[in-house]
């Protein structure tokens, strides 16, 4: 496959790899132990050129983060992918801290399902970590034929020696929240994860909880209404979600459905880390809310509303009232704090969850959105700001778009951020953002007291890419990271 790697230092770059673990298997043993792990020296990034114009295929980006290098900040290598419009979206490992233990484990592949083509490619990362290449090719009729599954979304590694991946919709376009299981040594599809007739009504993103016998699922909505861009007229109609799904992780069974409301759009959802424990969050993409869902005395799930950001008031926008667009969202590993982005109103946001019933705002940053003085959005009554923020520079460079994608490095103190969401809404909202190209940026982080700032120092720019202005996506680091791995 088609790659691209310029001169770089020889010095051994294990790329915050778990290297050194004592011939434990992959990942570490408990969440307290991966913050100790090493610091971040690589991060691979799919990006999207899907859209843009280009016909050129969207490829794997490998970032170089360490700032002793002298290739910091730089993309140091490119892997293409073989076909035009997959739109690459997540990533997640062929095993991970699930399997922590197993010493014929190895973190080496990193699976790349594709949300436009349904596409899965999985990538070499052992080879040479600084220059992944492609191991194999999952065609989407393998998908469609076996599982009935098409957009693909999240990916995450088991225990039992299989990855599986979240899809949102079925071949025809429906909304179909399924799950497809692929074993991680031949890569084969096997098949469906639910029992047959059990898929939700809709999908998006999932996580798992073993020691509670538990998974939960979320609702982006209805394919074919969502994929030409986001219309106002096709809310109230079913078309967005409004369930958490919960599962039972031995049975395959789905169990309850917690309804968030019409249209909230669950989003990302995510486990506390210690496996011990029953509580995670929720993030409602339309209402601007994150939820805590937590097990209950009789052994049921149910969820309430801790955090609500407040719409603002404004015209020139879709809607006379402006909904946050909480993309993203990650745990540090210690669980105390929770990172959330809001894509439309351009702020990332940091949350003490100490008391996940009561989350305290601690930190929050502006770094683009779409109500920068000068654009074609006039606030007309904002219940948090007093006026309507500078547009977003950085060593020169205007940044278009809101904040999206997160991580968090393993010890909590550096936040990476990046701005693409998905091809059809970042033409919608963001014009420019296609046009000039997204950014990586590093938001550093006060694990002491909370608070977020912007590093000036570090800005990894796409929009001067071989191919033209590409768009970044989610951000893996090679040994692991806090939206990756799982504890069991």
């Amino acid at each position: 496959m088609k790659g691209s790697s310029p001169q770089t230092s020889s010095k051994d770059d294990t790329g915050g790899c778990e290297c050194g673990t004592g011939g434990t298997g992959p990942g570490y043993a408990t969440p307290l132990d991966a913050m100790k792990g090493p610091r971040e020296r690589l991060i691979y990034v799919p990006c999207i050129l899907t859209g843009t114009g280009t016909q050129a295929p969207d490829y794997l980006a490998t970032v170089d983060v360490d700032p002793e290098s002298p290739t910091y900040c730089k993309v140091i290598h490119r892997l293409t992918m073989p076909y035009i419009g997959d739109e690459l979206h997540h990533s997640g490992w062929n095993t991970c801290s699930s399997c922590f233990g197993d010493v014929t484990k190895k973190r080496n592949r990193l699976i790349l399902p594709c949300l436009g083509s349904s596409r899965i490619y999985v990538v070499d990362t052992g080879t040479d970590q600084r220059a992944p290449r492609l191991f194999t090719v999952i065609e989407p009729r393998d998908v469609f034929q076996k599982c009935d599954l098409a957009l693909l979304h999240t990916s995450h590694c088991l225990g039992s020696g299989e990855v599986m991946i979240s899809a949102i919709g079925d071949p025809r376009g429906n909304g179909k929240g399924g799950f497809v299981l692929l074993d991680a040594e031949t890569f084969e599809v096997k098949g469906n994860w639910e029992r047959p007739t059990q898929a939700a009504p809709q999908g998006y993103d999932f996580w798992y909880q073993p020691r509670h016998n538990v998974m939960v699922s979320t609702e982006w909505g209805v394919p074919k209404f969502f994929v030409t861009g986001f219309n106002p007229a096709d809310l109230g109609k079913g078309r967005y979600g409004r369930r958490l799904n919960v599962w039972d992780w031995t049975t395959h069974c789905l169990l309850q459905s917690i309804d968030l409301g019409e249209d909230s759009a669950p989003f990302k959802v995510r486990f506390l880390h210690n496996p011990d424990a029953a509580h995670g969050m929720v993030a409602c993409l339309l209402q601007g809310t994150v939820y805590h869902f937590y097990k209950t005395q009789d052994g049921s799930w149910t969820a309430d509303k801790v955090i609500a950001v407040p719409n603002k008031k404004v015209s020139g926008w879709l809607l006379p009232e402006m909904p946050a667009f909480n993309t993203d969202m990650v745990i540090s590993l210690d669980d105390r704090f929770m990172y959330m982005s809001n894509f439309i109103h351009g702020d990332i946001r940091q949350y003490d969850i100490t008391d996940p019933f009561c989350p305290r705002l601690v930190g929050q940053v502006w770094v683009g959105g779409s109500i920068p003085k000068g654009g074609v959005v006039t606030v007309l009554e904002d219940p948090e700001l007093n006026g309507q923020p500078d547009p977003f520079m950085i060593q020169g460079r205007r940044v278009y778009g809101g904040p999206q994608m997160l991580q968090l490095s393993l010890d909590g103190k550096r936040l990476y951020v990046t701005n693409n969401l998905y091809t059809p809404w970042d033409k919608q909202f963001y014009p420019e953002l296609v046009r000039e190209g997204s950014v990586m940026l590093q938001i550093d982080v006060d694990t002491e007291c909370g608070g977020l700032c912007l590093n000036e120092d570090f800005l990894v720019d796409f929009g001067k890419e071989p191919c033209g202005p590409a768009r970044a996506h989610e951000m893996r680091y090679p040994g692991g990271d806090c939206t990756s791995d799982i504890w069991v």
